[in-house]
């Protein structure tokens, strides 16, 4: 299921919204752009970090798209 919402967020080039938490437990909110899918993992630019990160898609709490609003910079 996740793996199908980040897919179809890499197809339409959409922003995605995701709640992550890391191996060592800390539970984070990510706003990504999705680069790549790969197995049980996928690449994608991470705004907070402002860099390309890995996540390990077993490891997302919720994922939602972004829904741009008339006139908003995102």
């Amino acid at each position: 299921m996740l793996k199908e919402k980040l897919q179809k967020a890499l197809e339409r080039q959409q922003l995605v919204i995701i709640i992550y938490m890391s191996k060592l437990g800390k539970i984070t909110k990510r706003r990504l752009r999705i680069l790549e899918i790969r197995d049980d993992k996928f690449r994608a630019y991470c705004y907070k970090k402002h860099a390309q990160r890995t996540f390990l898609i077993d490891q997302i709490l919720a994922i939602e798209p972004v829904i741009k609003k008339e006139n908003e910079i995102i």
